[in-house]
């Protein structure tokens, strides 16, 4: 059997910074080429940048969320071109503007079927909701680390609020370890 936490892949890493100033979104949409602005839908200008693929969400405050990275590298390479394209419309930014990693969601698979009726009784209430009329998977809260964890009938599992890459595989090991003393797991 594979470990499981062999098949944990990255999905998105969400992350923010901010510039320190406020921003005329309808110009900076007018002179940064790809941006989209449409303040009736959404409060921010969204600029996508191709290489790594990512949107970044930046606001009048002058806040930034990046969103649709793969990796923490990613995430700091995409911010690092939007700094560099607002600096090129004379838009004074620091040299290094601190990037607050805010969500890492992560995907894995524990390799077998989960009987999910009965790992919602065996983890007991307190740390899941399982509503299958409602959502197909059992949403599992961890203590430590500090994550939520969607569990489906699949064996697949998505990790969320995880703030660094290691966080995953410590989720994967508390479930599975959980999972065992259950004798949940094949």
């Amino acid at each position: 059997m594979t470990d499981p936490k062999e098949t944990i892949t990255i999905e998105n890493v969400v992350a923010s910074t901010g510039i320190g100033q406020e921003l005329d979104l309808q110009s900076v949409a007018m002179d940064l080429e790809g941006a989209d602005y449409d303040p009736e839908q959404f409060p921010g200008l969204v600029y996508r940048t191709q290489e790594p693929k990512s949107a970044a969400l930046i606001f009048r405050s002058g806040k930034i969320v990046c969103t649709g990275a793969k990796s923490t590298d990613d995430v700091h390479e995409s911010l690092h071109i939007v700094f560099d394209k607002l600096r090129d419309l004379s838009i004074p930014i620091e040299e290094d503007p601190e990037i607050t990693v805010q969500n890492i969601v992560t995907s894995a698979d524990l390799g077998e079927s989960l009987n999910l009726n009965a790992i919602a009784i065996g983890l007991g209430l307190e740390s899941i909701e399982y509503e299958p009329e409602q959502f197909p998977g059992l949403v599992y809260r961890l203590e430590e680390p500090d994550v939520v964890a969607l569990l489906f009938g699949s064996g697949k599992l998505v990790i969320t609020g995880g703030k660094e890459p290691a966080d995953a595989a410590a989720a994967v090991d508390v479930i599975t370890e959980r999972l065992d003393e259950l004798g949940l797991l094949g």
